[in-house]
């Protein structure tokens, strides 16, 4: 049976980015109810939205470069353009990984980064990707409708799923199969037929040069559509209204909601009563969250210490853990990069894939020695992943030393008076407890072999790093 603190690193896990050091004490003291209730209301305001645009080319320009509406630009501009917005989209991934880690709204920046895998969009284009990040944090925890239009109209993706093309005389059906494919239903709920009828619906939808969404007219088939065992003379939103009518698209979106924040193993009997919920709620993906972290079986030790935390999440998690100012933030581009998840470069429109896909024999030994590489200033070579999909993942990376020493100050008395009021003896034990979430523990014997025990600050530290350089804390 879970303990109280268990209990509710369980949830700030799942629902967040894992505890704070300056926390740690307040885990046995409050019940998971009254922690869920803090996580709501702490994400309940409107989020910022986050601005790091500042090259010299005009986003008006970026914007008509994307589509490839530029009158003669010169091939010096091209490159120019693509590397000032790679460098803006540097700047964008670490300031929303700092969210990440500081912001008091941990339950909407959770929500948001699985919006982000879910809405899987890439394209060099830091004003669309500024918008499209706005969107889905905006929406995170609100009406799934209202974020699927959203999205759906969002530059970023009507220009990554082709749909600026999608004309009544050449009907382009990228987009109307992504949405209907990875978005809503997922396969098996829709036809071929489907998917050409709906690309028509969809036909003149798109963006103008300052990256404004646009319904032009003289592009729309107004013909009538048959989708879905309905006729009319629809247009994006009618086919976006049916789509939501279908309980196939609560039932796929709770199984992918399931898998994310429960567990990688899908109870479908729940999953289809949490989809019903889903549905009668007309998509509130608060209330359903809720539903789900306010749950008894939430809680089951099968669901806890089961999923391996993607690189975001451990990076975030690590930092929540030792508060640290980096000298050069940018380096953790290079650990997003080497282990395979790179914040607004996906592999694919499908997104990270996740679970054990994580790790790999490369990936796992990097992810073993973060600790000591980000705590203790350790020397890190570093061996990119290329399979990068089209190789995008390395526009803007490839310009970072590939052998380097993370600079770091990590505030060590914060992390050391956390547990000051635990004695010595107890101390393996007691740091073991509130950084794994699995079962399984380094005997206390081993981690003394290892610890620095010229005094207790100096066993503090090394304990802490010891253990989160295990296998066991690559699991939440």
């Amino acid at each position: 049976m879970p303990t109280n603190q268990q209990k509710n690193q369980h949830l700030l896990w799942r629902a967040a980015f894992g505890p704070m050091i300056e926390n740690v004490n307040e885990l046995d003291k409050t019940t998971p109810k009254e922690l869920l209730h803090l996580l709501i209301k702490t994400s309940a305001k409107t989020p910022k939205y986050i601005d790091v645009a500042t090259g010299t080319v005009d986003g008006l320009v970026k914007g008509i470069q994307e589509i490839g509406r530029i009158e003669n630009p010169t091939p010096e501009q091209r490159k120019q353009m693509r590397k000032q917005s790679a460098d803006d989209i540097k700047s964008l991934n670490l300031y929303w990984l700092s969210e990440m880690t500081n912001s008091e709204a941990q339950m909407r920046e959770k929500a948001s980064l699985f919006w982000h895998g879910h809405f899987a969009c890439r394209i060099v284009n830091i004003y669309f990707q500024q918008q499209l990040l706005d969107v889905v944090r905006q929406n995170a925890l609100g009406n799934f409708g209202d974020l699927l239009r959203g999205v759906s109209k969002t530059p970023a993706m009507l220009s990554f799923l082709n749909n600026q093309q999608n004309k009544k005389q050449h009907p382009n059906e990228n987009f109307a199969r992504e949405v209907m494919e990875l978005f809503t239903m997922g396969r098996g709920n829709y036809t071929e037929q489907d998917i050409k009828e709906s690309a028509r619906a969809f036909t003149g939808w798109g963006f103008n040069l300052k990256g404004e969404f646009l319904e032009r007219p003289n592009l729309h088939d107004t013909g009538n559509k048959t989708f879905l065992g309905r006729t009319g003379n629809f247009d994006g939103d009618d086919i976006i209204d049916i789509i939501l009518e279908q309980k196939a698209t609560a039932k796929f979106i709770t199984r992918k909601i399931y898998s994310f924040f429960v567990n990688d193993e899908v109870d479908e009997p729940r999953v289809l009563q949490l989809a019903e919920g889903f549905h009668q709620s007309n998509y509130n993906i608060g209330q359903l969250l809720e539903t789900i972290f306010s749950s008894d079986w939430f809680y089951d030790e099968k669901n806890i210490g089961t999923r391996i935390k993607s690189p975001i999440e451990l990076l975030v998690g690590i930092r929540r853990m030792l508060p640290m100012e980096l000298e050069r933030p940018e380096l953790q581009l290079l650990f997003q990069r080497t282990l395979g998840q790179v914040l607004f470069y996906p592999p694919n429109v499908a997104g990270w894939p996740g679970g054990k896909n994580w790790i790999d024999s490369s990936a796992l030994m990097l992810r073993l020695r973060m600790p000591q590489i980000l705590a203790m200033d350790d020397t890190f070579s570093i061996r990119p992943k290329d399979d990068d999909d089209v190789m995008m993942g390395k526009e803007g990376v490839d310009t970072l030393p590939k052998s380097f020493k993370i600079q770091s100050n990590v505030d060590w008395n914060a992390v050391s008076g956390a547990f000051r009021k635990v004695k010595r003896d107890a101390l393996a034990a007691s740091i073991s407890n509130y950084l794994l979430q699995s079962k399984s523990r380094i005997p206390q014997t081993v981690l003394n072999r290892y610890a620095d025990a010229s005094s207790r600050d100096a066993y503090t530290k090394s304990i802490i790093v010891d253990v989160m350089s295990t296998p066991e804390y690559q699991l939440c």
